[in-house]
This record gives structure tokens, C-alpha cells and sequence, in this order.
């Protein structure tokens, strides 16, 4: 059922559309994957500024392009009309959520937290954030450096989150600045559902490709996470990029053994370097996902197990083929097998192995030295990740170093009839529990530390705003399949599931072995996103946790799904009058109404019409308007030679990082006791004067006017009136809140 093609490209002729569709949606992971690279080591040196970062990141790129596009295996039955509609899905996405994306710059939530990573990046190109003490007369105890999302870490500010998407993100800050910045995540949601439409096109076909792009693209997850910074989008573009590498890897391997002369033990030189490098580009790929979040530790932790499992594979070949040698040498007249270790799929994993911990390692050792303050608030669910992963690793080594031994065991539990059934069975009960999980379950967390404190008060004042009961122990995480339902209907989580009991009965009887890792990563993924988000539960923010890997997954095995209806439809002659229902007029009549076409057609509108009915609550709605010009107001009234003091908990918490990036004016927070919200008067009476000693301007910000009345005359710097999004728990969000944010200024 393999559906990828594997011609060599003919230079006489122009591209075909099915090889124009594998070669663009398969070039932004490429590029992404390319500048990520190069940009990191540039980033530990201090030296990530345009003329550096430019030039290194292009010929970064186009060196994995040459490797990982090298005869590059065309999509069979493209046709121009499909790929045009794969690319207008692409490109229609990335114009309306252009039209109506959203302004977050002020420090509420993650998405102004990686805006605000960015402008650091684009605009002083290293890393940590130092604090300017000097400029608030050196070192005081009442001063406060760090903020939401920035943390004060070693003598430094050090930001939240891993760097990947920042720098990405700095790209549209040295092209536009502020309008620019706001405008990448557009693009990179146009290009992410390019990219998820080419890895559709290579397991379900081009025709299908066409349809998941937009019942991807209009499903709310992907239209929130399109708008504005997150990390989720540019992790997806990686994930299934080297899911798209991979299988153009292992179908350019099968075409060199197709063209191998008959009974040679060896495929053609160049073509087997070809598969090979792909491999090992497809691993690089998958590996820096981890350098965009730290969740790609778990997202690639099959990618692991997979490669391990090639290079198993080509042992036990190895040592069959060898086993075959001696027989044939000793008379035994025994055939030689069909498959060797030079010829099978087996030869994939090195190269896939050696470019997954290359590009796990430049993750984990960015995690290290730039955002130790981020793993220490995580440890308490990622040191059980890396035990995981160690775990996987070593025991993965040991499967393959006995790979040989095992090989019998494992064909002849292959061989038990009954093992299909039970593996597709499993794909439905698992689904089955996570659907019937809020009757069995209600999932809550006692607060033991500061950050669950908050999250409990949070959850508490989202339960007051949708009129639910009090109770901050709740985190819904039991309803975290009805989430997914929410956005892209339950039709498509009842098909996708569907198809994942038949392919992985599949699977086990020996077929449809090109799906093998798309489902380990998606199967895994999914189960242990939905057992544990790990997210406050409030919508749309909590559906991020989804973007990357399950509704992408869901939607192509949903898609898949459709058209093995269809053909199981065309085989059995639905569409056409039989004998045996002739005498049946109403079983005639259905039977004639069901034609493949029109059972498409039913599964398309299924697939697009709910999530597009979610969407449309909020699809219309920018969030965040008005941000960007309050802000450029705010910074205009700042003095050129001032020291900000932020005076107020909230306005500090929010503004403090903004100031010191966005507005390029030292800024500090001014140290305020737990239960409340300004600082001691007499601190910042101190602190005033010391900034005044150092022959600069004190500036005191706050949120009212009453607040500053003790220091100087207050003058209102921002009055921002605009929308922010919904804090829905129990049901998908259908619209926005307002939101108003003052800050009022004055010259101490």
C-alpha cells in the first residue's frame, strides 16, 4: 500500500506536480531546521545579529536541503490541481491569520513572554539579559529584575522557554520590527500546514492531501497558535518534517534496489548515499524539536525506539544472511534470502540515529546553559521524562545488540492468529477510557508549592467567570478527549480512531510498514498528552498542548480513513444496483445512493464543517489589538536617560521586561511584601534618590494614578482598551473578553 514515488528525476523535463508538492513541504522543515542550527551556537557566543546569523543560517539550510532533497521521490497521481490546493490551503491561512493576528506584547501569558524573548534577541543577540544595576546606583535589595517569564537567575535575567522559537521569531523583528515580529507566526502557520499537508500527500495520497490542509488549518488550535508566539507550530513544522524526510528516505532506498541489477548483493553507490543522508537529515530535524520546546523530549522519544529498531533489523539480517553463506557453502543447497542487511530498510537507522542525538544534544545542552531556571521550575515532570528516556535508550541498545537472539521469539509471536485483533482492539479501548474518563475520574492537585498557590487562585477566579463551583484543586485534565472533540469534531476522532485499529492490525500482520513511526508518534503522544496536558486547563490557551502532534495526527488518520471507506466502497460495488438487493427496494435505493463519491463527499463535510463551526466563535475576533501602539506611546513619553522603577506588583510583573527590551530603558520592579501590592515607601524613596546620584532620570510606573501621588505629579502613559482571549474550562471558547490595562507615569 505504499503510495510514495520513487523515480529518479528527469532533467528534461519540468517538474512534476507530485514532485513540486514533496519537495515544498518538505523545505520548510529544512529551512527551520537549518537556521536552528546554525543560530544556536552563534546565540552561546553572543554573536546573534543579522550579519552573522544570515549568512550561517542560509548556508546551514541549503546544506540540509542538498542532502534531504537530493532525488527527491515525486507523489504518484498528483495532480496540478491538487498541489494547487494544498498550496492555496497554505497560503490562505497564512493571509487571514495575518488579517486578524493578534498584538500581544504586554507579559500576561506565554505568548508576550516568547514575543518579548524575541525583541531581546533580535535587537542585543545574546543571552543572559544582564540587570543595568548601575543605572539604579548599584546593587539594593529592594530591587527586583526579574519578572513574568523572566527569571532572576545567577546574578542575571534569564528568559522562560527554550530559544528556538525566539529566534525564529527575531527573523520578523530585523525584517519589520515590532509589525514584523508579529506577523511571523502567520507565516509559520501557513508554512506548518504545508508541511502537514505534504506528509498526508506521502501516506494517504495527493487527493487527500487537499482535504485534511484545510480541515487542519480551520480547526481553532492551529487558528489561535497561528496568530500569535507560541512554540507549538514550529515544533509541528519539525515533527512531521521529519516524519515527511524520513519516508522520502526510505522510498529513495527502495527505488536504488529496484534499480539494482538483478542479483547484485549491493545497490547503486549514490542513490544508497542518497538514502542514507536523508536518514540522517530526517533524524537532525526531529532532534531540534527539542531545542523549540522541551516537550520534544517525549514527542521524539519513538524516533528513538524506531531507529533502534533499524539497526536491530540489520543485524538479524546480517547475521541471516551470513547464517545463509555457510549453508550454500556447506551444500545445504538453502537459497539466499530475499532481503540482506545492504538492501533492507535496516541501513536507515545509523544515519537516522546519529542525526536524532545530534539534534537532541544541541537541545539539551541549549536547555542547559540557557534555561536552567526554566528546567529547575519543570523538574518535578521532567527529571521522570529523562529517567524515561534513559530507560528507552538503554534498552533499546540492548534490543539491538541482541537483535539476533530475538529475532526468532519475535516471528513466531508474530505468527499468533489472534495478535492483529487484539492490537487494533487496544487502539479502541484505549480511546473508549480517555471518552468515558470524566465518569470514572475527576482529576485535582493539592497545592504544595508558590506556582501551584497561583495556579489554584487562578483556576479558582476562571470557575467564578464561567459560573462554575469553587474548587481550586480541579484541573479537568479527565475531559482532555472532549477537548480534542471540541476542535475537530467527533466524527474525525471516530474515524481517526478507526483507522488506527486497522493500521496497526496492519502493522502487526506485516503491511503498511511506512506507517509504523507516523503512528508510534502519534499513538504515544497522544496518549500521554491526553493522560497528562500538564496545562492550566483554561480554553482556547490549554488546546496549544494539541497543536503539535494530535490534531495533526488525528486529522490524517481521519482523512485516511475516508478513503479506505471510499475504497472499500468502489471494490464492493456500492453506486451500482445488485441482484440481491433488486428485490429490496429500499436496501436498492441505499445501495445506489452510497457511491464512493458521494461517501467522500459526506467524509469531507464531517471533517470540515464541526471544527470550522468551533472556530468561528473567535476567528473573527483579533485579540490583543492596540497592544503595539500603546506600547510605542508608552515608550515615546519615557525620558531618554531614564531608570524605570515599576512600583506596582502587576505592572511590574507585566512591564518590567518590555521596558528594558522593547523600550531599550533600564528597568527594575521595586521589591513588594507577599500579601501585597506596592513596595515600601521608603524604598522607593531610596531608590530615587540613588538613581538620581548616577546622573540619571527616575521614572516610577504603576497602574494608578493614587499610586505614584506620593513621589511626583502622575501622567497617563497607556490607557489600552481591547480584547483578550476566553478562559473557558468546560466548553470550547465561542468568543473574547475585554480587557483594559493603565499605566500611569511619573518623574520621581
Amino acid at each position: 500500500m505504499a503510495i510514495m514515488g520513487t523515480g529518479l528525476p528527469d532533467r528534461g523535463r519540468r517538474p512534476s506536480a507530485g514532485r513540486v508538492l514533496a519537495v515544498a513541504s518538505a523545505l520548510p522543515a529544512l529551512a527551520l531546521a537549518g537556521w536552528l542550527a546554525a543560530g544556536l551556537p552563534l546565540l552561546l557566543l553572543g554573536w546573534f545579529r543579522p550579519l552573522a546569523a544570515v549568512p550561517l543560517g542560509l548556508a546551514a539550510a541549503g546544506l540540509l536541503c542538498r542532502y534531504g532533497l537530493r532525488r527527491p521521490p515525486g507523489i504518484p497521481a498528483a495532480s496540478g490541481w491538487q498541489a494547487a490546493a494544498v498550496v492555496a490551503a497554505a497560503l490562505g491561512s497564512g493571509i487571514f491569520n495575518a488579517v486578524f493576528h493578534s498584538e500581544q506584547l504586554i507579559v500576561r501569558r506565554d505568548p508576550a513572554t516568547y514575543a518579548q524573548y524575541a525583541v531581546w534577541l533580535a535587537t542585543r543577540g545574546s543571552l543572559p539579559i544582564p540587570y543595568g544595576e548601575a543605572a539604579f546606583g548599584g546593587p539594593d535589595p529592594a530591587l527586583r529584575f526579574g519578572s513574568v517569564g523572566f527569571y532572576d537567575h545567577g546574578g542575571a535575567v534569564v528568559p522562560q522557554f527554550m530559544p528556538g522559537p525566539p529566534m525564529v521569531h527575531a527573523i520578523g523583528h530585523w525584517l519589520g520590527g515590532a509589525p514584523g515580529l508579529l506577523l511571523t507566526p502567520p507565516v509559520l502557520g501557513a508554512l506548518a500546514v504545508l508541511v502537514f499537508a505534504g506528509t498526508v500527500a506521502r501516506l494517504a495520497g495527493a487527493r487527500w492531501a487537499a482535504l485534511a490542509a484545510p480541515a487542519f488549518a480551520v480547526s481553532l488550535p492551529i487558528l489561535y497558535t497561528s496568530r500569535t508566539a507560541f512554540s507549538e507550530i514550529p515544533s509541528l513544522i519539525l515533527l512531521f518534517g521529519g516524519m515527511s524526510l524520513l519516508l522520502d528516505a526510505r522510498a529513495r532506498l527502495r527505488a536504488a534496489r529496484r534499480a539494482a541489477p538483478s542479483g547484485t548483493a549491493e545497490t547503486p553507490a549514490v542513490p544508497a548515499r542518497d538514502a542514507t543522508a536523508g536518514a540522517a537529515v530526517a533524524g537532525l530535524v526531529f532532534g531540534l524539536a527539542i531545542l523549540v520546546r522541551i516537550d520534544g523530549l517525549r514527542d521524539v522519544l519513538p524516533v528513538l525506539v524506531y531507529a533502534g529498531a533499524l539497526v536491530a533489523l540489520r543485524r538479524a539480517e546480517s547475521r541471516a544472511q551470513a547464517a545463509s553463506g555457510v549453508r550454500r557453502a556447506g551444500g545445504s543447497g538453502a537459497s539466499a534470502p530475499e532481503t540482506s542487511s545492504a538492501r533492507g530498510d535496516g541501513r536507515l537507522g545509523v544515519p537516522l540515529l546519529a542525526g536524532l542525538l545530534a539534534g537532541a544534544g544541541l537541545g539539551l545542552l541549549a536547555a542547559v546553559l540557557l534555561a536552567a531556571p526554566y528546567l529547575d521550575y519543570l523538574s518535578g515532570s521532567l527529571v521522570p521524562l529523562l529517567a524515561v528516556c534513559a530507560a528507552v535508550l538503554l534498552l533499546t541498545v540492548i534490543a539491538a545488540a541482541l537483535a539476533p537472539r530475538l529475532a526468532a521469539p519475535l516471528r513466531r509471536l508474530a505468527r499468533i492468529r489472534r495478535l492483529p485483533g487484539l492490537a487494533g482492539g487496544a487502539v479502541v479501548l484505549v480511546m473508549g477510557l480517555f471518552a468515558i474518563r470524566p465518569l470514572l475520574q475527576t482529576v485535582t492537585r493539592h497545592a504544595t508549592t508558590p506556582e501551584d498557590l497561583l495556579t489554584s487562585d487562578f483556576i479558582e477566579k476562571t470557575q467564578a467567570a464561567n459560573g462554575l463551583p469553587s474548587d481550586g484543586t480541579r484541573l479537568y485534565y479527565e475531559d482532555a478527549l472532549h477537548w480534542v472533540a471540541w476542535y475537530i469534531g467527533p466524527p474525525a476522532v471516530v474515524l481517526a480512531t478507526l483507522a488506527g485499529a486497522v493500521l496497526v492490525r496492519g502493522l502487526v500482520r506485516g503491511i503498511a510498514s511506512e506507517w509504523l513511526l507516523p503512528l508510534m508518534i502519534i499513538g504515544w503522544t497522544t496518549v500521554t498528552t491526553l493522560y497528562r496536558p500538564a496545562i492550566t486547563p483554561d480554553h482556547p490557551f490549554a488546546a496549544r498542548r494539541l497543536v503539535p502532534v494530535i490534531i495533526p495526527g488525528l486529522v490524517l488518520l481521519a482523512v485516511w480513513a475516508v478513503r479506505r471507506i471510499g475504497e472499500r466502497a468502489r471494490r464492493r460495488g456500492y453506486g451500482e444496483p445488485t441482484a440481491a438487493a433488486s428485490g429490496r427496494p429500499v436496501a436498492a435505493r441505499l445501495r445506489r445512493a452510497a457511491t464512493p463519491a458521494r461517501l467522500t463527499a459526506l467524509g469531507a463535510v464531517l471533517l470540515l464543517v464541526p471544527p470550522a463551526a468551533t472556530s468561528i466563535g473567535t476567528a473573527f475576533t483579533p485579540v490583543g489589538r492596540g497592544e503595539r501602539a500603546a506600547v510605542e506611546a508608552m515608550c515615546a513619553a519615557l525620558p531618554e536617560n531614564a531608570s524605570v522603577l515599576l512600583v506596582e506588583r502587576v505592572t511590574a510583573d507585566r512591564l518590567t521586561q518590555l521596558v528594558r527590551g522593547v523600550c531599550g530603558v533600564p528597568a527594575a520592579g521595586v521589591e513588594v511584601a507577599p500579601d501585597a501590592d506596592l513596595p515600601a515607601p521608603d524604598d522607593v524613596t531610596r531608590l530615587i534618590g540613588r538613581v538620581r546620584a548616577a546622573g540619571r532620570v527616575p521614572v516610577l510606573l504603576a497602574a494608578e494614578p493614587g499610586q505614584l501621588a506620593p513621589y511626583g505629579t502622575p501622567v497617563q502613559v497607556m490607557a489600552l482598551r481591547t480584547r483578550q482571549d476566553e478562559r473557558s474550562l468546560v466548553k470550547a471558547p465561542d468568543g473574547t473578553w475585554s480587557l483594559r490595562i493603565d499605566v500611569w507615569m511619573a518623574a520621581g
